[in-house]
């Protein structure tokens, strides 16, 4: 992840990052490589999942009053990037720019333990192969926490992406990724991370695509101790981000360009109660049966000594 501290250190931790990356690339590639197809048909099956439903799924997730969006001028700092990160509208909206010099990104200027942070995105459109944009939560200093939405640009006409990590006392190797039925570069999306005592959920436009339960009493590390700023980016890392490395980054297109805007933050007692009801479970299971392209829980090439104790729970 990157725009942590200054551009030196962000330097630092995107080295540190392709580090960890680049083993792990060449096994997501492979599962992404056999559901390439996915993105098209899921659109089609998409258009008949009736909207009505939609609403009544997440009904849990959505009882409680809605905060008033942040305004980027007060609520945010602008961590690097050179005059690259631009904020629009009077503070309701800020863009991010990526040109063969440098990314940018900015962090939130409070630190939070626990809460659901909402962000409403709309991702670089063409070709935004090599090109990563990230809306993630992270601590400061060694064994750090962090949860992760990182979006993988690709080739006109291929589908992003979405890459999601849970980090806890520096360890991570969690991830889960996928095809969006919809297409993030023609308008704003909102991706959401609830993140209470009990369990972390990934949405996208309320739907849940991911859910990480607390483990802790069974000896799996879950971040519940570190409080966490919010940071977003705009960085190239086309040594690994597309098809594992093997489409590299087009400056004749650059400058590349992400919007923000509606960044909403609940830290308060109801976010800590929050869950899936039945509806929501089910969703959780269409998008993961669907939509999912890599799993770790699933790559016992990646980890022949067995997978972590999570992956035997049910996810569900």
């Amino acid at each position: 992840m990157l725009g942590i501290g200054t551009p030196s250190q962000d330097k630092d931790h995107k080295s540190q990052l392709n580090t960890k990356l680049q083993n792990t690339t060449k096994y997501i590639f492979f599962q992404k490589s056999k559901k390439k197809h996915i993105y098209k048909k899921e659109k089609i099956m998409a258009a008949f999942f009736p909207k009505f439903v939609m609403v009544s799924i997440f009904a849990v997730l959505a009882r409680f009053v809605v905060p008033s969006s942040a305004n980027f001028y007060r609520d945010v700092d602008v961590s690097w990037g050179d005059g690259r990160a631009k904020i629009l509208e009077g503070g309701r909206g800020l863009s991010l720019s990526l040109d063969r010099n440098s990314g940018s990104g900015f962090q939130s200027k409070n630190e939070y333990l626990f809460g659901r942070f909402d962000m409403q995105l709309k991702l670089v459109p063409g070709n935004s192969a090599g090109t990563v944009t990230t809306f993630f939560l992270s601590s400061q200093g060694e064994g750090h926490d962090e949860i992760d939405f990182e979006f993988l640009g690709n080739s006109s006409g291929e589908p992003y992406t979405v890459h999601t990590n849970v980090y806890s006392k520096g360890k991570g190797d969690k991830e889960q990724q996928f095809h969006l039925w919809f297409d993030p570069t023609a308008a704003f999306h909102t991706y959401s991370i609830v993140w209470n005592p009990r369990r972390i959920i990934f949405l996208v436009d309320n739907s849940p695509i991911r859910v990480f339960n607390n483990h802790e009493s069974s000896g799996v590390p879950f971040p519940n101790t570190k409080r966490m700023r919010v940071y977003c980016s705009l960085w190239n890392a086309d040594e690994w981000a597309t098809q594992g490395g093997r489409v590299k980054t087009d400056w004749t297109k650059a400058p590349f360009v992400a919007y923000y805007r509606n960044f909403r933050i609940e830290n308060g007692q109801q976010s800590q109660n929050l869950e899936l009801d039945a509806k929501g479970r089910n969703r959780l299971r269409w998008v993961q049966q669907r939509h999912m392209v890599y799993n770790y829980c699933a790559d016992y090439q990646r980890f022949p000594q067995g997978t972590s104790i999570e992956c035997k729970r049910s996810r569900f």
